[in-house]
């Protein structure tokens, strides 16, 4: 028998309506897509902060005191 757990209650799975388990897909597939798309954020980031040291260690020093901040 699989359950699933809402709200503290647990249901039965083959007991739910169609439409129910239509809309636990539908959760399912949205939680899948937010975890790839945070995991793909975070890559991006990562690659941000990469290209960002890259960045100014490719700038020419500045002899004064004005320096970029990214």
């Amino acid at each position: 028998m699989l359950t699933i757990k809402i709200d503290d209650t647990e249901y039965d799975v083959a007991t739910l309506s169609e439409e129910t388990k239509s809309q636990l897909a539908s959760i399912q597939f949205v939680d899948s897509e937010l975890d790839r798309l945070q995991a793909k954020a975070a890559a991006f980031q990562t690659a941000r902060m990469a290209y960002s040291k890259a960045l100014q260690a490719a700038l020419p020093t500045i002899d004064n005191s004005d320096t970029l901040k990214l």
